[in-house]
């Protein structure tokens, strides 16, 4: 006779904390206003973190106890605790709430603002798990503007403000990229079934072409966006030589132009910021557009 499983791994894997990578975007607006030196912002921006891991959790453990019935038919999503029956429906709804409601009392001691762009993000987040993401392009575009949300999420919690380009720029780069993860799930989907949606989804096999058109479009926007920040007299306020910044566009072409290409090729999974944080080369253009804001800022 077997000895059950311990539930610490399970749990710990419903939580997905490789996700939480995507919570740094919190610390870009204290970063692009240059007070990252300020330990009372810092403190506000580290705790508003934590909140958002917590409830960012919380609506993965309730996106794969949805999910789990059409998670079981795909070759690696099979694989998670509540589509593999690692955890129960009850156990799912226990850790949910114990996530959401500590991730919200964290974010109300950030402040009251600030807990309302976390709360704000919970609903978008349900509002995806239970409808939107059955919604063509409306899926993608809540996907986008949850990674804007947190960059605006950041700036409350640090109290500065959040320029009008950053906002415009984030909106077309993380619609890219969730072009890009649309894209890598139909690729990983028969070929034989071009004319069939996706399980909780409105994109068809048939429907690569135009994903692929329309997500590389948009990350030539957020670069557009970038130059013409860079070209802008608002520029001048925080940066003592500019013209430096322009180093980032061509590196952030490199970049998007390369994910696409792998995207392509399946040769990426289907989150692309995930596999940028293991990415050496993604690696390599991040600290090439930081030495080249720090260099551009003194």
């Amino acid at each position: 006779m077997h000895a059950p499983r311990p539930m610490a791994s399970p749990s710990l894997r419903a939580l997905r904390p490789q996700q939480w990578i995507k919570n740094v975007l919190l610390f870009v607006p204290l970063l692009l206003a240059h007070t990252l030196l300020d330990p009372l912002r810092i403190a506000a921006v580290v705790q508003g973190f934590v909140a958002f891991c917590l409830c960012a959790s919380g609506g993965y453990v309730l996106n794969d106890l949805l999910d789990r019935e059409a998670d079981r038919a795909h070759p690696r999503k099979s694989r998670r605790p509540f589509a593999a029956g690692a955890l129960s429906a009850r156990q799912g709804a226990l850790l949910f709430g114990a996530l959401v409601g500590l991730g919200l009392a964290l974010a109300a001691a950030v402040s009251t603002a600030f807990a309302g762009m976390q709360a704000l993000y919970l609903v978008l987040t349900i509002s995806y798990s239970l409808w939107l993401k059955e919604r063509l392009f409306l899926d993608v575009l809540l996907l986008s503007a949850l990674y804007s949300l947190r960059v605006l999420a950041g700036a409350v919690a640090a109290r500065v403000a959040v320029s009008q380009w950053l906002l415009g720029f984030s909106l077309f780069l993380f619609l890219s990229l969730a072009f890009v993860k649309r894209y890598c799930e139909l690729r990983q989907f028969p070929s034989s079934d071009a004319s069939t949606p996706l399980a909780r989804r409105s994109y068809r096999r048939e429907d690569l072409g135009l994903i692929q058109a329309l997500g590389s479009a948009s990350g030539y926007l957020s670069v557009l966006v970038l130059a013409l920040y860079i070209s802008s007299s608002d520029v001048v306020r925080l940066y003592a030589t500019p013209q430096l910044l322009w180093v980032v566009c061509p590196v952030l072409l490199y970049w998007l132009t390369r994910i696409w290409f792998l995207a392509g090729r399946g040769e990426l999974p289907d989150d692309p910021v995930l596999f940028a944080a293991g990415d050496p080369q993604s690696w390599a253009a991040g600290a090439l557009i930081a030495l080249a804001g720090i260099a551009a800022a003194w």
